[in-house]
């Protein structure tokens, strides 16, 4: 079974043979930040797990990046755990384990001026975030149909939230 992080890195090397640096600019660029736990200094981290797996192999060839010191490619194996995963992460419903339902579970305790004054929050750092979402979504027009799914989710799920908040607030 393959990590969240292990499986973002691992498709993103699917894809075409990368190094770190450039996994880094793509997963800043694609806003995969938001939605993974994965910083720059885990992706060497994890191309040393896929490969010590057998699931990516180190390239010899040019550096394509002046900082780059290994180019990584998918081995046969890599490929196929990959759409395993990928398939089994979009069929599965796994609980999300937000934050904001452990604080809604408590929030007897929250006097109700608080709590209307933190849903409030909620709602502009939500309405936030949607605009910057669907500002990165626009800058990424010529994008693979994925890319642009990736993006649509993230706006309906930043929707949904925005209308349940409009309800509670």
């Amino acid at each position: 079974m393959l990590t969240d992080a292990e499986l973002t890195v691992l498709g993103l090397v699917v894809e075409r043979p990368r190094h770190g640096y450039e996994l880094d600019e793509v997963v800043s660029e694609r806003g995969m930040r938001d939605w993974t736990a994965l910083g720059f200094s885990s992706i060497y981290y994890v191309l040393g797990k896929l490969r010590d797996k057998g699931l990516v192999a180190e390239v010899a060839e040019e550096r394509a990046h002046p900082k780059a010191k290994k180019t990584f490619t998918a081995t046969e194996a890599g490929r196929q755990a990959c759409a395993a995963a990928a398939e089994a992460a979009v069929a599965e419903l796994r609980p999300m384990h937000q934050p904001v339902l452990v604080g809604l579970a408590n929030s007897p305790v929250v006097p109700p001026g608080r709590l209307a004054a933190a849903l409030a929050r909620r709602a502009e750092a939500v309405g936030e975030r949607l605009a910057e979402v669907r500002r990165a979504a626009d800058a990424q027009e010529h994008a693979p149909p994925f890319v642009r799914a990736i993006f649509g989710y993230s706006i309906a799920q930043l929707e949904a939230e925005a209308r349940w908040l409009e309800g509670m607030t």
